[in-house]
């Protein structure tokens, strides 16, 4: 069973439109997409990836 962690994510829209989220507890754990939605899917992605460096 996987074990279940809870990080906090910060996201920001760009003057451009982007938007930008990212993990302070994860050294390099950021990422943008052009919805809301979208970046949180790639939050997610990016935050599994760094977890697999550990």
């Amino acid at each position: 069973m996987k074990a279940k962690h809870i990080f906090q994510v910060i996201v920001e829209q760009e003057e451009a439109g982007l938007f930008v989220a990212e993990c302070p507890a994860l050294k390099a754990c950021y990422t943008q997409g052009r919805t809301y939605e979208e970046v949180i899917e790639n939050i997610k992605d990016v935050i599994s990836l760094c977890m697999e460096e550990f």
